[in-house]
């Protein structure tokens, strides 16, 4: 019994003794076989699995399409460029996946052109069709817009460097050019399609045709400006001519609402970021109701006209006016308290010689400008004194000069206006060509005459534009012919990132004593080729078009109208 239990206990204590081996067995990490190679297998060549591992040196090849001013952003990244697309590891075309532009495209002619845009079907039959008008552009513009619309017609399409396409253009005249929005520059007219235009604040870009993406094939690969066309770059501006709420036009206003005058051309005014408005009147609380045939040439506003400035949208106000102080200092005083009470900021005119002198300075989107303005005219009484006198700035020349070089060293662009001597055609006398591009020598980007009833020519100086005189914009001459005071100009200018880049004409026609409305397109046409003759850029067509209509609203008044016009005033002026 002993010798089996002993033998039980012996066989019993093995078995745990397996069984603990098994355990610790277990435990026991797993470490990997190093692989059998059979005899017909050999390792993986070193050198091809270093090829496997290490990627391709970065280059960039960049198509033939991409505009200049992003071709210099890819140039300047400091990746290394290559001419064989197949030799390059990012491509940057149109489309790309990666980091993309939108960049948009104008249609442009020489700035003395009569048409003012097409449609998008018109313009891709300029691009297939053989036709009267060439397109002009440089060799990437035409890469890249073949890509969308085919082949162009090999008659129709021409290409010249884009820094030759301006002057050969004004040689030719009779041919428009395609150029990425930068660049736009004051001596092209642009023109829309399908009513849309990159210099307007309503432009839409999604709906635009001569739009484009370009891109590179691999995200973050280089960083590139997301648009050519930045709209919190932009500052659209208009400058106006001679705005006189007295006689006609005043009496108009009581009859017709205070408002009435603009109600045709008040959205050109109000879409503007800035609004200038030449008010040659002073305010007066005791100016008499206006009267269509008042004798003699002294002038007042009713207060409550003020409405009609803010109704425009009227961000500056020049005072350079002849009649400025025609009811004396008090209201003239007036007048100026009037604009402070509601922010109205001015320059050309104030309560004193240095307040009048002084340049009114405004900044928008980025865009530094610097307002000034004076008067050669007179007469005396109307010019502000260093005595405490109101009144409208007087000219001196040397001062202005060096005012408008210091602000344009401090980056400002100069906008100068005069309220010059009156001339019932459009020619630029000699005088007038001396001062206003004296102006513009000093650095001035704009020199605008706010005095004009009859519009004059127009120049380019430099990089200056020059208008001689715009025309009215709210008075009451309605002369006859119709060739006179009742045409006038709305300038829009146009600037971009610190830039003077473009100019828009727009034309109006005085109906009713009081009201510009938009002209049709056969006056408009007959207008600007008038004044584009006589700036000496085009000459006026031999059998020009139809005179338009005169369209008049019997006024009642105290005496004919008719020997209103013209009125006589300072050196003939009004």
């Amino acid at each position: 019994m002993r010798a089996s239990k002993k033998k039980f206990m012996q066989k019993k204590q093995l078995i745990i003794f397996l069984i603990l081996i098994v355990i610790l067995a277990a435990c026991v990490p797993t470490q990997n076989a190093a692989p059998t190679l059979s005899a017909t297998s050999s390792p993986l060549p070193t050198a091809t699995a270093t090829a496997s591992s290490t990627p391709r040196p970065t280059a960039l090849w960049i198509s033939d399409s991409i505009p200049d001013a992003l071709r210099e952003v890819a140039e300047e990244s400091g990746i290394p460029l290559v001419r064989d697309a197949d030799n390059a590891t990012l491509h940057f075309d149109l489309g790309g996946v990666g980091n993309t532009s939108i960049w948009i495209y104008a249609l442009v002619a020489p700035f003395p052109t009569v048409e003012d845009g097409v449609s998008t079907k018109e313009l891709q039959s300029l691009w297939l069709e053989n036709g009267d008008r060439k397109l002009w552009m440089a060799e990437s513009t035409k890469a890249a817009l073949t890509a969308f619309w085919g082949e162009p017609s090999s008659k129709q399409v021409r290409v010249v460097p884009s820094d030759k396409l301006l002057d050969t253009l004004w040689e030719k005249r009779d041919a428009w050019a395609i150029i990425p929005f930068e660049e736009i520059q004051p001596r092209w007219k642009v023109l829309t399609i399908d009513g849309q235009s990159p210099l307007h604040n309503d432009f839409v870009t999604e709906s635009y045709p001569l739009k484009l993406s370009f891109g590179v094939d691999a995200p973050s690969a280089l960083t590139l400006p997301i648009t050519n066309r930045d709209p919190e770059k932009l500052t659209v501006m208009v400058l106006t001519g001679v705005t006189a709420l007295v006689r006609a036009t005043a009496y108009t206003m009581e009859r017709k609402g205070i408002t009435y005058p603009a109600e045709s051309i008040g959205d050109w005014l109000r879409d503007a970021d800035i609004t200038h408005i030449s008010n040659e009147i002073p305010f007066m609380p005791t100016c008499k109701p206006p009267t269509p045939g008042q004798i003699g040439l002294q002038f007042c506003s009713d207060p409550k006209y003020i409405e009609l400035l803010e109704f425009v949208g009227t961000d500056v106000v020049e005072l350079t006016g002849n009649h400025f102080q025609d009811y004396g200092s008090d209201a003239t005083r007036f007048t100026l308290d009037l604009y402070d009470e509601i922010g109205l900021p001015y320059y050309g005119g104030g309560r004193d010689l240095a307040d009048a002198s002084k340049a009114l300075t405004l900044e928008h989107n980025g865009n530094k400008f610097a307002f000034i303005g004076c008067n050669p005219v007179g007469p005396e009484f109307a010019w502000a004194r260093d005595d405490g006198w109101p009144g409208a700035a007087p000219c001196n020349h040397k001062f202005m000069v060096a005012e408008i070089e210091d602000l344009r060293a401090n980056g400002y662009l100069p906008i100068a206006t005069f309220q010059y001597h009156e001339y019932y055609s459009p020619e630029i006398r000699p005088w007038q060509e001396r001062d206003f591009r004296r102006l513009a020598d000093a650095g001035a980007v704009i020199v605008s005459g706010s005095q004009a009833h009859f519009a004059q020519a127009k120049e380019f100086y430099s990089d200056t534009f020059i208008d001689y005189g715009l025309g009215n914009l709210f008075f009451d001459q309605m002369d006859n012919p119709v060739i006179g005071t009742r045409r006038e100009f709305i300038d829009r200018h146009v600037f971009y990132d610190g830039e003077y880049i473009a100019t828009e004409l727009l034309t109006a026609m005085l109906v009713d004593y009081s009201k510009p409305i938009p002209m049709t397109e056969t006056e408009r046409a007959d207008f600007l080729s008038y004044i584009f003759e006589a700036s000496g850029w085009m000459e006026y067509p031999p059998t020009p078009t139809p005179a338009p209509t005169m369209t008049l609203t019997p006024i009642v008044m105290p005496r004919p109208f008719a020997t209103l016009t013209p009125l006589p005033y300072y050196g003939g002026q009004h």
